[in-house]
């Protein structure tokens, strides 16, 4: 048996294939307070304003490609099991070649209706119109969690995280809860690994290696023989 490698993605992951995190300056998160284009009110107050905003995210996302760090976990999958738990909307982690990615925070290449969730849509890098409905009537909207939205893949992930044996967490300041929560599931003599190159949260038993996603995901591969 392969061992099983969980491997909890975020913003950092994508920054270095020119993704705008929250608190990039001249982001286009910068230009929109979050309750403006990422809560359930903004979308009923402004749908316009929403729909623009997330199809521009899409429009960046079609000419981003994967970094190296997104192709190294991808190529890890020919020696470990490799689960990925990431807290981005990007599709980058698979089209870098990951085969087991768990979104936890929904995907930009999806529509989903907005009074039926259950209806999801691909739409790759086209845009979401108001007037685009579901075969059901009802408006489209992004496939994304949105601020006091619940987060319908955070089960999934906490069914995952205690059957790992490394745990690497990848450009994530995990104050973001509950996916922060995952990291307290995985168990206490499991090696737990942080790159960062910031000052990502405390972990007292994490080892942490400040770096970029690339460069620090490089060396710790190295570190595991291959």
């Amino acid at each position: 048996m392969k061992d099983h490698i969980v491997v909890l993605t975020g913003a950092g992951m994508s920054a270095e294939s020119g993704l705008s995190t929250f608190r990039d300056n001249g982001g286009l998160w910068e230009k929109h307070s979050v309750y403006d284009v990422a809560t359930p009110e903004a979308f009923a107050r402004n749908q316009e304003l929403v729909l623009r905003f997330y199809n521009e995210r899409r429009r960046q996302l079609e000419s981003a490609q994967p970094n190296d760090a997104h192709c190294l976990l991808a190529e890890l999958e020919q020696h470990y099991r490799i689960t990925i738990i990431t807290q981005n909307v990007d599709n980058l982690h698979e089209r870098g070649g990951s085969s087991n990615v768990i979104h936890l925070h929904g995907e930009l290449t999806k529509a989903r209706s907005s009074k039926h969730p259950e209806l999801v849509y691909d739409i790759g890098f086209g845009d979401i119109q108001p007037g685009d409905t579901c075969e059901r009537g009802s408006q489209l909207r992004p496939h994304i969690v949105w601020f006091g939205e619940e987060v319908p893949m955070i089960e999934a992930a906490a069914e995952i995280v205690p059957t790992a044996d490394h745990l690497l967490i990848v450009g994530t300041s995990l104050q973001v809860y509950p996916a922060a929560g995952l990291v307290d599931l995985v168990d206490f003599d499991v090696p737990v690994t942080v790159i960062d190159p910031g000052e990502p949260a405390s972990l007292s038993r994490a080892r942490v290696i400040r770096k970029g996603a690339s460069e620090g995901v490089a060396e710790w591969v190295r570190e595991l023989g291959l």
